[in-house]
């Protein structure tokens, strides 16, 4: 992921103008970073080892859209409308 594309990503989630480390905005960052990772699959089938860090990136969205449902059931609804991520 670019540098860029992930700045743009974070300014557009962020509570604040200092916010980084909030859940919307790594599920978020996530969720670019599991796009690319997706694209770069569908054209190289037999990368396992990509196919592994996928797995782990897709299993640490979920448990941040755990706790965000558990803590502010409002943002999470908000941030699966917007990134279009199933329940």
């Amino acid at each position: 992921m670019e540098k860029d594309a992930k700045q743009k990503v974070i300014k557009k989630f962020a509570i604040n103008d200092s916010d980084t480390g909030s859940a919307d905005v790594q599920i978020a960052v996530l969720t670019s970073r599991i796009t690319e990772l997706t694209g770069h699959l569908k054209n190289h089938p037999k990368d396992k080892h990509s196919r592994r860090g996928l797995i782990g990136l897709v299993n640490r969205r979920r448990k941040f859209l755990k706790y965000l449902n558990r803590t502010c059931h409002d943002r999470y609804l908000n941030i699966i409308n917007s990134l279009k991520i199933r329940r």
